[in-house]
């Protein structure tokens, strides 16, 4: 996890900079802030620090993986990652029901916005939810 927390220190420290260099420039050039731009770049750059900060703790909880060490070697890494759906509808129906609910917020209908809503929880569970379905198996069976 030390590579993740590398990555996205680093980029939250380019986005802090960023946006101190878009900022001194945005004034510079017009008299006042730009504050979309700046405000974005901010707040970006507190996303990738808040994901920093997650790796970095995980990183010191657990051992050191084998691309965290400078000895790792590429077989030791091998092995079961996870299992990943060969093919899903689910994704299709999360980015249309997105695409409902973005269509309300463009024209401000509110039902539309909820129908939307709705449809992405429906269509997250899902998604969540597909390998799940089947019986129930408990410790009296």
């Amino acid at each position: 996890m030390k590579t993740e927390y590398k990555i996205f220190a680093g980029v939250a420290a380019f986005l802090f900079g960023a946006a101190i260099v878009y900022g001194a420039w945005t004034h510079g050039q017009t008299g006042h802030l730009e504050w979309i731009g700046f405000v974005a770049l901010i707040l970006s750059g507190l996303l990738c620090t808040m994901c920093a900060t997650f790796f970095g703790f995980v990183a010191r909880r657990i051992e050191p993986r084998p691309e965290d060490r400078e000895d790792g070697e590429i077989a030791e890494g091998a092995g079961e990652i996870g299992f990943f759906s060969p093919g899903s509808y689910w994704p299709f129906g999360i980015a249309l029901a997105a695409a409902v609910a973005g269509l309300g917020l463009v024209f401000w209908m509110w039902w539309l916005i909820a129908v939307g809503m709705i449809m992405v929880i429906f269509s997250a569970c899902g998604m969540l939810f597909e390998y799940y379905s089947g019986t129930r198996h408990t410790a009296e069976h």
